[in-house]
């Protein structure tokens, strides 16, 4: 079974309490529960990750590197337009990385900097990006 590194970026943790117009009303507990269905319907085992804090994410990366990880699906929130660590460690890492916005930034003027070390990128589709990412990983696995 592939293993997915799935990353809830910096203010993932806000979800369902603040911008709800733009991102819904799902808290990141219940994103992460109806992505691991997902997973689970996919026949992938998925583990989360969040934190506040760029280098935490960097270090999960890094460490999937170096251990079990297949693949990796990432909503960088917060860090979508940082050019830093994340970015570099994205770029790195053996396995692919799909980028995944429940919004579409480029409507609101944002412009993502990891979207370019990503293997692919799924914005707009909400909750349901983390599926069509994880179908997308799983047919580039199996080649």
């Amino acid at each position: 079974m592939a293993k997915i590194l799935m990353i809830q970026g910096a203010g993932m943790n806000m979800r369902g309490k603040v911008q709800v117009e733009i991102f819904g009303p799902m808290t990141l507990p219940e994103i992460n529960e109806q992505v691991k269905g997902y997973a689970e319907s996919l026949g992938l085992d998925v583990e989360f990750v969040h934190s506040n804090v760029e280098g935490e994410v960097a270090d999960a990366l890094y460490a999937g590197h170096d251990g079990d990880v297949d693949a990796a699906v990432i909503n960088p929130a917060g860090y979508t337009s940082l050019n830093g660590v994340l970015r570099a460690a994205i770029a790195q890492v053996r396995y692919p990385v799909i980028e995944v916005h429940a919004s579409n930034p480029a409507s609101r003027g944002g412009v993502s900097a990891v979207q370019p070390v990503c293997k692919g990128s799924v914005y707009g589709f909400g909750v349901y990006g983390y599926y069509l990412a994880l179908v997308g990983l799983k047919q580039q696995l199996a080649g």
